[in-house]
Order: structure tokens, then C-alpha cells, then sequence
């Protein structure tokens, strides 16, 4: 094998692997669509709302009564979910990725979470 083919062997098995692993990730987390999350959250009070954005991005809008961890805070901030360990926490970002991430370390710890699809751009785009 050439370098060239090597390395581009490399990039593909990197490429493979993040593709897995976020699959991987999804089958463990429960989805909402903007539309069953406006349904849910009509039905049940006892749903929790997860920011996981940066501060400069909930600054432009954010969705009323949610909680904010940036995901990058989240790890160190865990303890401030506890009380909510007993709810369904749906975690939400710009496109839910993010979220995604965020809903996978929740539910390792033990946390009911669930993710946003489409996160708030797709939210705004259904409750216009």
C-alpha cells in the first residue's frame, strides 16, 4: 500500500467510527419530533426541558421554562439534575446534535433523557 491510500484508509475508518458510535447512540435515546414534544408537553407537567447550548445562543431564544447546562458543562454539572432523576429530561440544542450527546450521558447516569429532533431550529419551524 501507498502512503496515500494508507492515510486515506485512516480518514475512512475515523469517518466509520464517529458514524457508529453516533448511531450507537441514537438507538439509546428516545426522539421526540417538535410536534409529539408540544403533545407531551401538553399532557404531562412533569417534563423536564434541557438546554445544552452555549450561553450566546440561548441569549437569541430558548424555549420558556427550560434549564441550561451547556454540553460542555454538563459532566461537572450533573448534580444539578438529580432532583430531576425521577422525570423525563428531553435535551434540546440548535439541530440535535448535540442533545443527542448530551441525552447518551444522561442515560448512563441513570437519567431518564430523551433528545429534541431537529432542536430548536425544527421547534421554531413547527410552532411558527
Amino acid at each position: 500500500m501507498t502512503t496515500p491510500q494508507i492515510v486515506l484508509l485512516i480518514i475512512g475508518a475515523i469517518i466509520a467510527f464517529v458514524y457508529l458510535r453516533k448511531y450507537r447512540m441514537s438507538k439509546s435515546v428516545k426522539h421526540y419530533s417538535p410536534a409529539e414534544l408540544s403533545q407531551a408537553l401538553k399532557e404531562n407537567s412533569h417534563l423536564v426541558l434541557l438546554d445544552v447550548r452555549s450561553q450566546s445562543e440561548r441569549n437569541q431564544q430558548h424555549i420558556k421554562g427550560s434549564i441550561h447546562i451547556p454540553l460542555n458543562e454538563l459532566s461537572g454539572r450533573m448534580n444539578e439534575l438529580e432532583r430531576y432523576k425521577s422525570q423525563e429530561i428531553i435535551c434540546y440544542c440548535l439541530s440535535g446534535s448535540r442533545s443527542l450527546i448530551a441525552a447518551a450521558k444522561l442515560h448512563q447516569q441513570g437519567f431518564n433523557a430523551a433528545n429534541l429532533k431537529g432542536g430548536i431550529a425544527e421547534w421554531n419551524f413547527h410552532n411558527r
